[in-house]
C-alpha cells in the first residue's frame, strides 16, 4: 500500500512540475512577444540610450578624435537627436557593408552615417526626411590629365566605397553607359586615397567634404574635376514599421533646422552654410 502511495505521489509531482514548466515558457513566450512587438520609441525612451550605427572611419562625417572618441558631422547630429528624445546616445562603430544587416539584426536602433537614400534601401528600411545633400565628383592624382570626367573611365581602374550607393552608380548606370572598366572596393576612404595617390587605381568618386580633411592630414597629390557626377541625399534609416520613432526623428530634425542648431553643427565641420 506504501509503495502505491510513493508512486501515486510522484505521478502527481512529475504533473506538477511540467504544469509549471508550461506556464513558465508561455510567459517567456509571452514576455519575449511583447518586448518584440513594443513600440521602438518606447524602448529607446525606458532603455535610456539611443543605438546608433555609423563606420567611425569617414571624416568629418564620423571618425575617432584623438580622445578615441566618436566625432564628426554625423556623431553630432545623432548626439542632438539623443538629446531630443530625452535620452543618451550610444555608438556602434560598424562597417558599411554590414550597415544595412546591423540595422535588421537590432545592432543598433538606427544608421546616422551618410547612408544615401535610395528607391532600393527604400525597401528595406524607413528614412527620415534629408539631413544633408552631398555633391559626388572624380577624383584623379594632381598631374593625372587624361581623365576629365566619368566618360573616361573606361579601361581603367576605379575604387569606389564597398556597398555605397557609389558602388551601385559604378556597377548599374555608368559600366553600361562608358564601357567596361575595372572596380576596385574599399571599406574606408582613406585607402582608396592612398590606392589613388600611389597609382594603384587611376581614380575614384567621393563627395568633397568627405575628401578634404584627409587630403590635408596625409598630403595626397590629388585633385577633383569636372562637374560633380550626382548629389546624394543623406538621411536617418531605422527599421521598417516604426512609424512613431519615424515620426519622432522628423520632427527634431525640422526643429533643429528651424532653431539654427542644424546650421551650427553644418558650419562647425564643413566651414559654409548648407547650400540646400
Amino acid at each position: 500500500m506504501k509503495k502505491k502511495y510513493s508512486y501515486l505521489t510522484l505521478v502527481l509531482l512529475l504533473a506538477f512540475t511540467l504544469i509549471l514548466s508550461a506556464c513558465g515558457s508561455k510567459d517567456d513566450k509571452a514576455s519575449e512577444n511583447k518586448e518584440s512587438s513594443a513600440d521602438l520609441l518606447q524602448q529607446i525612451k525606458d532603455r535610456g540610450t539611443l543605438k546608433v550605427g555609423l563606420m567611425g572611419t569617414y571624416q568629418p562625417y564620423n571618425f575617432l578624435n584623438d580622445k578615441k572618441e566618436m566625432d564628426g558631422f554625423d556623431a553630432d547630429i545623432a548626439k542632438e537627436m539623443a538629446k531630443r528624445l530625452g535620452v543618451d546616445v550610444e555608438f556602434v562603430s560598424q562597417e558599411f557593408s554590414g550597415m544595412v544587416a546591423g540595422l535588421q539584426t537590432k545592432k543598433f536602433d538606427a544608421v546616422i552615417s551618410q547612408m544615401t537614400i535610395t528607391d532600393e534601401r527604400k525597401k528595406q528600411m524607413d528614412f527620415t526626411e534629408p539631413y544633408i545633400t552631398n555633391h559626388v565628383k572624380v577624383i584623379v592624382q594632381e598631374d593625372n590629365n587624361s581623365i576629365k570626367s566619368v566618360k573616361d573611365f573606361k579601361g581603367k581602374n576605379i575604387g569606389v566605397g564597398l556597398g555605397t550607393n557609389d558602388e551601385t552608380y559604378l556597377r548599374t548606370e555608368l559600366l553600361p553607359e562608358v564601357g567596361d572598366f575595372t572596380i576596385k572596393t574599399y571599406d574606408d576612404v582613406i585607402t582608396s586615397l592612398k590606392d589613388l595617390d600611389s597609382g594603384r587605381i587611376d581614380a575614384t568618386i567621393n563627395n568633397m567634404y568627405a575628401l578634404k580633411p584627409v587630403v590635408e592630414s596625409n598630403g595626397f597629390k590629388i585633385k577633383a574635376v569636372g562637374e560633380p557626377v550626382k548629389s546624394d541625399k543623406a538621411g536617418i534609416a531605422i527599421r521598417k514599421g516604426n512609424e512613431s520613432l519615424l515620426k519622432e526623428l522628423n520632427k527634431h530634425l525640422a526643429d533643429m533646422k528651424e532653431d539654427g542648431t542644424y546650421n551650427e553643427i553644418f558650419v562647425k565641420w564643413f566651414g559654409e552654410e548648407p547650400q540646400e
